[in-house]
C-alpha cells in the first residue's frame, strides 16, 4: 500500500493534468481529493487574480474560464466537483469518498451542496469583485463574512446529529473534501470559528492529515515565496 500522499499503484503518472491556482478553493478541493486518492497530476497555474484565465485557449478547456479543470482520458472536465466525482467513479477503490449507506451518502452531499452552492459561491472572487464595484472595496470583507457565518450556522446546525470524528462519522468523506478549504475561507476572511465549534474541532482534526497539508495552498508551486 502507498504511504499517505503517495500515488497508488495502477495510476497513469501524467495522465491527468489540472489546472488551477493555489488560492481557488474549487482548485483546493480537487488537488486534496486527488491526493486522497493517491492520483498524480501534471500542475498548470494559472494566475486567476491577475487575469491569466481569460483566454481562447483555456475557454476550449473551461467555456467559463473557471479553475479548476482537467484534462484527463482525451477529454476535459470544468467543475470542481464534476472532476472529483469523475475520479471517485474511475477509482471507486481507492480512498471512497462517498459512504456506501444510502442515508449517510445523501448527508454526505447535503454538507457538499450547502458548502459549494450556499457559501462558496458568495464570497468567491467574481463575486467579490462585482461587491467592490457596487460599494466600495470596504464592502468585500463584510460581505465575504456574512454570507460565511449565515452558512456555518446552518452547517454547524447540522452537524450537531451527523458528525463524528470528521464531517459525516467516522470516515473521511467528500463533505471533509469541501469543508477544508472552506474553512480556509472563513480564516481568509478573520471569521471567528470559535462560534462553531463542531466545525473548528473537525477542521483541526483533518489539518493532522498529511494529505491536507499538502494540499494547502501555501505548499503549492504558485504560491508566493
Amino acid at each position: 500500500m502507498a504511504a499517505a500522499g503517495e500515488p497508488q499503484k495502477g495510476t497513469d503518472v501524467g495522465a491527468v493534468t489540472l489546472w488551477g491556482f493555489y488560492a481557488s478553493s474549487c482548485t483546493w478541493r480537487v488537488r486534496l481529493a486527488l491526493g486522497l486518492k493517491g492520483i498524480p497530476y501534471k500542475y498548470k497555474a494559472l494566475n486567476i487574480s491577475n487575469g491569466e484565465h481569460k483566454t481562447e485557449e483555456f475557454r476550449k478547456i473551461s467555456p467559463l474560464q473557471y479553475v479548476p479543470a482537467v484534462e484527463v482520458d482525451g477529454g476535459t472536465i470544468a467543475d470542481s466537483l464534476a472532476i472529483i466525482m469523475y475520479f471517485e467513479e474511475k477509482y471507486p477503490d481507492k480512498k471512497p469518498l462517498l459512504p456506501a449507506d444510502l442515508l449517510k451518502r445523501a448527508t454526505v452531499r447535503q454538507v457538499v451542496y450547502l458548502i459549494a452552492s450556499n457559501i462558496q459561491p458568495l464570497q468567491n472572487l467574481g463575486t467579490l469583485k462585482m461587491i467592490e464595484a457596487q460599494f466600495g472595496a470596504d464592502a468585500r470583507p463584510k460581505w465575504a463574512q456574512d454570507h460565511i457565518i449565515i452558512g456555518f450556522t446552518a452547517l454547524e446546525q447540522l452537524l450537531q446529529n451527523v458528525a463524528g470524528k470528521y464531517t459525516v462519522g467516522d470516515e473521511l468523506t467528500l463533505a471533509d473534501v469541501v469543508l477544508v478549504p472552506q474553512i480556509g475561507n472563513a480564516k481568509r476572511f478573520q471569521v471567528d470559528l470559535t462560534q462553531f465549534p463542531i466545525i473548528d474541532r473537525i477542521g483541526k482534526a483533518l489539518l493532522e492529515l498529511p494529505e491536507v497539508q499538502a494540499s494547502l495552498p501555501a505548499n503549492q508551486p504558485d504560491a508566493p515565496k
